[in-house]
């Protein structure tokens, strides 16, 4: 899973992304000190994990990973190549989602590149300079096939497709209020369009909100607006989480329990990331290795063992299936079989969250 933080300059960006990484990457007050686009591959945290390798006590513990690409503040005009501009859009059309960061918090020290906090009319700046990134790539796109249209006709659905996606975004309506298909969205897949990508909006708020729990306005103006689009939402401070981050595991959690905070943001952004691209993990466990694998809700059991090595789907037999609930139980495989709690199941299988599989091939 791979994730794009985008948003204003001064957001909270890079010390949300510093603190999600513990990468050290600049977080200075002033636009553009993230140069270039930095990447951190963060574990995801996994309780079942740890569980099932005191069970199995193997060599090694394998989490799934979720990859952060922290993108330069963009600003007004930055599809014109504003700022530094166009340069920051490319890196984000590689991304399966979009972490937009929006500052909820009043800070004097902190300057704004607009002059004053207004979440929505930010979240409209940033979503507009995608919006026209999207259609300088349609307008090249179309401008190419609609000569090769003349010798081949195939490509006349895409033009439909491309015309009405560039009228909709000449509007400056939601690329999203256009429903396609999953037929539409295959053939455009390949233009990578940054407006027809999830969005999860991060409210980054101070550490006395983030404490009492309470909602202040700029975070009710972000969900209000989240809202009409079927976005996410969600409320991390980064100055906490980067407080967070430099703790070992028993200080953090009693920092937590001080701060009366039941999860890092981390872990929520993970979840809620998970949900919106509708991710879930199956695992394998054994003496060698205890693993988490990161696949897409509804995926049936030869795909998935794909996603463990090629050679598994090619030559899928069957799976051998577990809770990994019911194999902690039974204290391992042995008791499970006996107790008729390992199901053999074949290519129809949908897998399930928190199956603990081995797959059977043949090649």
């Amino acid at each position: 899973m791979k994730l794009g933080i985008v948003g204003l300059p001064n957001v909270g960006k890079s010390t949300l992304f510093n603190a999600l990484t513990s990468a050290k990457v600049d977080a200075e007050n002033y636009p553009f000190c993230t140069i270039e686009p930095n990447v951190g591959i963060v574990p995801v945290p996994d309780e079942r994990l740890n569980k099932l390798a005191h069970l199995m006590k193997p060599e090694k513990i394998t989490p799934a990973t979720v990859e952060f690409v922290d993108i330069a503040g963009l600003v007004k005009g930055a599809s014109k190549g504003e700022g530094l501009g166009n340069k920051f859009l490319s890196h984000i059309r590689e991304v399966e989602a979009i972490v937009h960061v929006v500052r909820c918090f009043e800070d004097e020290n902190v300057t704004h590149v607009e002059g004053k906090i207004d979440p929505v009319r930010d979240i409209e700046i940033i979503t507009l300079e995608l919006m026209l990134a999207d259609l300088d790539i349609v307008d090249k796109r179309l401008s190419k096939i609609e000569k090769m249209l003349k010798s081949d006709k195939s490509y006349e659905k895409e033009i439909n497709i491309l015309k009405e996606i560039k009228n909709t975004i000449e509007k400056e309506l939601p690329l999203k209020n256009l429903n396609l298909n999953e037929e539409e969205l295959n053939i455009i897949k390949g233009l990578n369009l940054l407006s027809l990508k999830p969005v999860l909006y991060v409210c980054n708020v101070s550490e006395d909100d983030l404490i009492k729990g309470d909602e202040n306005s700029y975070v009710k103006e972000v969900k209000e607006y989240a809202k009409k689009e079927n976005s996410s939402v969600m409320v991390i401070s980064a100055k906490i989480e980067s407080e967070i981050a430099q703790l070992d595991k028993s200080e953090k959690e009693t920092f937590l329990e001080e701060l009366n905070i039941k999860e890092s943001g981390l872990d929520k952004l993970i979840k809620v990331s998970y949900d919106l691209l509708g991710l879930m993990s199956f695992l394998t466990a054994g003496p060698k290795e205890v693993r988490a694998w990161t696949i897409k809700k509804a995926t049936k059991a030869p795909q998935a063992a794909g996603k463990v090595h090629s050679d598994m789907e090619r030559g899928f037999i069957r799976a051998e299936v577990i809770n990994y609930k019911d194999l902690l139980e039974c204290e391992g495989y042995t008791r499970a079989k006996e107790k008729g709690l390992i199901r053999s199941e074949g290519k129809d299988y949908v897998m399930q969250d928190g199956d603990v599989v081995v797959f059977r091939f043949n090649v």
